[in-house]
């Protein structure tokens, strides 16, 4: 299955000589909340098609909008039953009438029948080592069993250290990572963050740790100019609260903003995100329509267009929100969530202490609301603010190389 070429360059920017040919790479994203999992995967097998000549990438994922998204030639998805995590922390299905332990072994088993079929060279799985709760484990049996190279697949920062401890431990997280995996990619910088600090890992599995640096995020060229065709104000603020479905509050606030300064001229584009509830949307929308220098729109797939045309950003502190900021090199103040995990707060903190971003007080559902007048002054001041390439961080978006590069090696080693 797996060849490597014999002569030349290859077809492709990035090809080398002795790159493996036609590999097969499969990619398991759990996807139960907003955009953060599948988006990053399609990212990291977007850039594995364009260097690897003639590769298939298969991606099992639970996302119920995964077919919304454009996909390279060489990649495609499998959609496993969508499950949904309630306040509560328990889960349910998403669409089916079946309870949460028969939604579990019936993506377990089309997991495990897949990876069969399919027979990857290289598994890349996305942040929960055994899957969710533990469907992950039959395939990663049968694949470590066929020589298959596995790897943990890493977002920057994952949680506090305490809570990140006892959720790895109930869920059996170390003792998989010993047995399974090959390598540990973490896709940011030591420096910024260290994900894994406080977990019981031994020596062995914290040799296998690759920090790769964020992954940089492009726009094609063929996309359609935004603001002729869409009515997208010129140097509009943009504000996205990821998939939405916490971003109520960061929305309320950006509107809460305009409502009280009648002298806040700067235009802005509101993104609500495909998860947002939609009775707020709506309340938001009618907020939103009585201001001529606001635009709302529900959800764009292409959501690096509008970054790129955008004067700054105003958006909650999710990996891939933060990662097209970075690439674009754009003036951001973020107001990280605090629940129901640190991870965004933690983040963005981070890049704040090295100049990267402004963070604003955290968003919460709750009765204190934010000052508007905050949020005014953060917007009119987008434009002062130093950009992220001012901090000059070696290594900072270099991610989908190092990616690229740790793949051939695995793919070579098998």
């Amino acid at each position: 299955m797996l060849n490597e070429t014999e002569t030349g360059a290859g077809s492709r920017d990035g090809q080398r000589s002795d790159d493996p040919v036609a590999p097969r790479i499969m990619l398991y994203s759990h996807d139960t909340y907003g955009l953060g999992h599948i988006r990053r995967a399609r990212t990291i097998a977007t850039a594995l098609a364009l260097r690897f000549e003639g590769a298939s990438i298969l991606i099992a994922t639970g996302s119920p909008i995964v077919g919304r998204f454009d996909f390279p030639q060489g990649v495609d998805f499998v959609r496993i039953p969508g499950v949904v995590k309630l306040a509560s922390g328990d889960y349910v299905s998403d669409t089916m009438h079946l309870d949460i332990a028969q939604t579990v072994a019936l993506r377990e088993r089309i997991l495990r029948v897949t990876a069969e079929a399919f027979a990857p060279d290289l598994l890349i799985v996305d942040k929960e080592p055994t899957g969710l709760r533990g469907e992950m484990l039959p395939t990663l049996d049968y694949l470590s069993a066929e020589g298959t190279k596995i790897v943990l697949g890493l977002r920057d920062v994952l949680d506090e250290a305490g809570a990140l401890k006892s959720e790895w431990v109930r869920k059996g997280a170390p003792e998989a990572i010993e047995k399974y995996y090959d390598e540990l990619w973490i896709y940011g910088l030591k420096q910024i963050f260290e994900p894994l600090a406080g977990l019981p890992l031994t020596k062995t599995v914290r040799d296998r740790v690759r920090y790769t640096g964020y992954l940089r995020r492009e726009a094609p060229d063929d996309w359609p100019e935004p603001h002729a065709a869409q009515q997208i104000p010129r140097g509009s603020v943009l504000v996205t609260p990821g998939g939405g479905g916490d971003g109520e509050a960061l929305i309320d606030w950006v509107l809460r903003a305009y409502e009280a300064d009648t002298r806040l001229s700067v235009p802005a584009l509101i993104v609500f995100g495909p998860f947002m509830n939609a009775e707020r949307r709506t309340e938001f929308e009618r907020r939103a329509h009585r201001f001529r220098n606001i635009r709302t729109r529900n959800f764009d797939s292409r959501l690096e267009r509008l970054m790129i045309e955008a004067r700054g950003v105003i958006a909650m502190g999710g990996y891939n929100t933060f990662c097209e900021i970075l690439s674009f090199d754009k003036p951001a103040a973020i107001a990280p969530r605090i629940t129901p995990r640190m991870e965004q707060y933690l983040r963005v903190a981070a890049a704040e202490r090295i100049g990267l971003v402004r963070m604003l007080p955290p968003v919460q559902d709750s009765d204190g609301l934010p000052d508007p007048t905050e949020m005014g002054d953060a917007i009119k001041a987008l434009d002062k603010q130093p950009l992220p390439s001012a901090a000059k961080v070696d290594g900072l978006l270099d991610g989908l190389d190092r990616v690229s590069e740790l793949a051939r090696a695995a793919l070579l080693a098998r």
